[in-house]
């Protein structure tokens, strides 16, 4: 079978939305292999034009706010509204074999056992931050594959928010009552950058605490700038163990995207994200072909060991790893 062949049966599954070959596709996008990079470019090539009409959600929160449970709930709840539902959840690396750790995907039982959702997981395979590789290729698949909404999970707080903002048109940020000092365990940054905070666990004897988180929260938004211009971040309390609150969170959700595409901010949102998509690929790929150099990894080893030894500095070093290469360090002030 030859490779425009294989391109073009998974093409023909992604459009009939078969999972089986959405998910060969994605296996195909994540491959690091040249041939493999080349078909799936290809591939997603092809499918462009059937792309870019779904919400893209981003979702995170704190440890312990339930997102898997958050998810699977407002993503049962949006198929009983007759839309299909696929969840991509950046995992932690196994340190070992590099693998998905699945932890997220067993949690959704529920969810993934439906016919209208589509749940994978996906390796950070040693990025930083929280979004895998090759999350935005995987989002334009389903995309393609007919999935109304794209629900993107990232590992937790901290610069994963950024990466995932620079993903999704909503970014959602899930907190929990009654921690103690919620503020103070906040930093400043996610607050800015979410679109929609939900304060998960309302629910029991922890409802008056959520009212006070919810108030708290409010309070401390008026004094960071929107996240979106024109928008004024809502702050809702729900309950995923007990389904409520489910229809406001996608009520805000809809409302932003209103706002984003009457605005003219969604063209201009998604355009500046493949701009940095691109810029980030770039920098990857010169980054790999700078350590393919011949003499780069023995340069590198040989500059860790005077470091070591205490023959150079840091600075030094680097520079003489650079000129090994061939190239002129840059100058710096």
């Amino acid at each position: 079978m030859s490779e425009r062949a294989s391109v073009e049966q998974l093409k023909s599954g992604v459009i009939e939305g078969d999972r089986a070959a959405l998910s060969r596709a994605i296996t195909l996008a994540e491959s690091r292999r040249g041939d493999d990079q080349e078909a799936a470019q290809q591939l997603i090539a092809e499918l462009l034009p059937r792309t870019g009409g779904a919400r893209r959600v981003g979702i995170t929160g704190v440890p312990g706010a339930g997102k898997s449970t958050a998810i699977e709930a407002l993503g049962l709840w949006l198929i009983e509204q007759g839309l299909k539902v696929a969840v991509l959840v950046v995992d932690p690396s196994s340190s070992r074999s590099g693998g998905s750790i699945l932890g997220d995907k067993t949690r959704m039982q529920g969810l993934s056992a439906h016919e209208d959702a589509y749940i994978r997981p996906s390796p950070t395979s040693g990025m930083l931050g929280g979004i895998a590789r090759k999350t935005r290729e995987a989002m334009l698949l389903c995309e393609a594959a007919g999935y109304d909404v794209v629900i993107v999970e990232s590992v937790g707080v901290g610069q994963s928010e950024a990466e995932l903002a620079e993903l999704v048109d909503c970014l959602c940020l899930l907190l929990v009552p009654g921690a103690g000092d919620e503020l103070q365990g906040i930093k400043r940054g996610i607050m800015e950058l979410a679109d929609l905070i939900v304060v998960n666990k309302a629910d029991g004897d922890r409802v008056d605490a959520a009212r006070q988180a919810r108030g708290d929260y409010h309070q401390a938004l008026r004094m960071l700038p929107p996240s979106t211009e024109g928008w004024e971040t809502p702050v809702l309390m729900a309950s995923a163990t007990e389904g409520t609150g489910l229809p406001e969170i996608w009520e805000a959700i809809e409302a932003h995207r209103r706002l984003l595409e009457e605005s003219g901010q969604l063209t201009e949102r998604r355009l500046r994200q493949r701009q940095r998509w691109l810029k980030s690929m770039i920098e990857e790929a010169v980054l790999a072909s700078f350590h393919d150099r011949e003499g780069v990894p023995e340069a590198i080893a040989d500059a860790e060991r005077k470091v070591a030894e205490e023959q150079l500095t840091v600075p030094q070093a680097t520079a003489e790893v650079v000129r090994a290469a061939g190239l002129d360090p840059p100058e710096r002030a």
